[in-house]
């Protein structure tokens, strides 16, 4: 049975207290006029200012997982590991163009899901199904990887009765956990996480910058971190403080497609339409790279467990614990507390809102598009709750289930399958040229030909699904899997609607105007927009 670091896990359940209360209260914040209604449970009432959804978002997009995973793979891999943060530094300027227009017409029209922007604009109900499918299925193992940062956490606590302890025994921390995150979503909505992101992301940027300052002076400098881990991936041949050559293609082309992916997220999504203005989105997208910043000095404690010896000696060592047991290997046991609570909360705030956004998915564009479409709005609600604790326990056993390693791998093809949703939404927000089945049978073909790939890739861990590049066909170079399937999928697009306008194919009814895509909140056309018809 481990030791319990007994000062760091009674700081780290004072904060997950704090936040446990925060999560309760949070249903008497800004309180709703019409609690029943989805757009109050699942978008917060679309009430949040600049600072809130800063927080919001930072909180949503800058996980446990990212915590523990970004360090994690600059301590396996050096320099490849970074591939993180300019991908991070591409997505905002990149959604800088085009989240303003998807929250103006989802604000005209009421939209709550991309989905929901897909079956208004195109007409069609199978796309604006697949769409939603996908952001579920995308989305599942993301909250399952929140709560395996909260276990590498709990892991380095000594919590749980060790490995020999029975199941219960052992995951009965994790049981508690996911307990009270289930019941004060279920309570509050999107509000808790949003309270409760403004503690996060604090204990982060505090977590972080002590780092950064503490712990080398502790190693003797930057110098000597640097040369401590030029020298052991010199000994393993694991990686290196530069990129080789042959996988640079690999870094861009991943860079690329994971910043095109990241704001396609439902998650993602849910936090900005939770904004109350255009305005609101726009400045966000100039001020979210602060934590890119962030992001970049998080890095370096990859390193900095190198120069530590975390690991060292241990064959197999598990290299997502590298910065828990950094952080207590170097901070006093008060500090490893609120070190850890950062990690801990900061694996509550996503798991919250992506349960949310997968709820407001399935409620919106399978259990109203096809099961219920007389649903009332106090119908979708009560749905969306539900279904937000089902996601939630899905997560639950497949992280009990199934090998970590499992879930990081689907984490990756997650990524993979959301970006296939590219060309349908962000299509859609600039032009009305693409035919409905010509885009649907592009997202078939990249779904297939990205899934097939990523399934014949092995690893040292697994059989099947043990990476993310592939020789990209017709360059030869290796590349991001789910790059080149996008590439397929726009073709393919491209082609069908060239043939079906060709044969003039009907194609589905537009309820968007112009005008939807640069309305502020308060326009005249936003009061005097006609009942949505896909989510009335």
């Amino acid at each position: 049975m481990k030791d319990v670091n007994v000062p760091a896990l009674v700081v780290f359940v004072l904060f997950f207290l704090l936040v446990t209360v925060m999560g309760f209260l949070a249903s008497r914040w800004r309180r709703a006029g019409d609690a029943a209604h989805l757009d109050e449970w699942g978008l917060g009432g679309r009430s949040f200012g600049t600072w809130v959804t800063w927080f919001l978002l930072g909180g949503d997009l800058y996980t446990a997982y990212t915590f523990v995973a970004v360090p994690a793979a600059v301590y396996a891999t050096g320099a490849a590991g970074f591939f993180a943060v300019p991908y991070t530094i591409i997505a905002y300027p990149l959604v800088f163009l085009f989240l303003p227009r998807l929250w103006s017409v989802s604000r005209v029209h009421g939209y709550v899901t991309p989905a929901d922007f897909v079956r208004g604009r195109y007409g069609s109900r199978p796309l604006s199904l697949v769409v939603a499918l996908t952001g579920i299925l995308a989305t599942m193992p993301y909250i399952a990887l929140q709560l395996v940062g909260i276990q590498a956490v709990l892991d380095v606590l000594g919590v749980g009765g060790g490995e020999n302890a029975n199941w219960f025994v052992k995951d009965l921390p994790l049981f508690l956990a996911f307990g009270v995150l289930a019941a004060y979503t279920y309570s509050s909505g999107l509000r808790a996480p949003a309270l409760i992101a403004f503690v996060k992301d604090a204990l982060v940027y505090i977590v972080i910058i002590v780092a950064v300052i503490y712990i080398p002076i502790r190693l003797g400098g930057y110098g000597h971190i640097f040369s401590a881990a030029a020298d052991h991936f010199k000994q393993t041949k694991a990686g290196g403080l530069t990129l080789p050559e042959n996988k640079q293609w690999t870094y861009a082309t991943l860079g690329l497609g994971s910043a095109m992916a990241l704001f396609m997220y439902p998650h993602s999504v849910t936090g900005v339409l939770a904004s109350k203005s255009r305005n609101t989105v726009r400045r966000n997208m100039a001020i979210m790279p602060a934590y890119s910043l962030m992001l970049g000095l998080l890095a370096l404690l990859g390193f900095m467990a190198i120069a530590a010896g975390v690991g060292n000696g241990v064959k197999g060592y598990n290299s997502q614990l590298s910065v828990p047991q950094l952080f207590a290997n170097m901070f006093p046991d008060w500090f490893t507390g609120v070190a850890f609570a950062a990690i801990g909360i900061g694996a509550l705030v996503p798991a919250a809102i992506m349960s949310i956004a997968a709820a407001n998915l399935f409620t919106r564009n399978v259990y109203k598009e096809w099961l219920k479409p007389a649903a009332t709005p106090a119908d979708e609600t009560r749905v969306a709750k539900l279904v937000s604790l089902l996601v939630k326990v899905g997560a639950l056993v497949f992280v009990l289930g199934m090998d970590k390693q499992a879930a990081i791998n689907l984490q990756l093809l997650g990524g993979l399958w959301i970006l296939q949703t590219f060309v349908a939404i962000v299509g859609g927000l600039f032009t009305r040229w693409f035919h409905h089945w010509a885009l649907f049978a592009g997202w078939a073909a990249g779904m297939v030909y990205g899934t097939w790939k990523a399934y014949g890739l092995a690893s040292p861990a697994t059989k099947h699904f043990g990476g993310n590049a592939a020789e990209i066909p017709g360059i030869g170079e290796i590349g991001y899997i789910g790059l080149t399937a996008f590439a397929l999928n726009l073709i393919v697009a491209v082609a069908l609607t060239l043939v079906l306008r060709a044969v003039k194919a009907p194609e589905g009814p537009d309820e968007t105007r112009p005008s939807d895509y640069s309305a502020e909140a308060g326009d005249d056309e936003l009061e005097n927009a006609p009942e949505p018809v896909a989510a009335h």
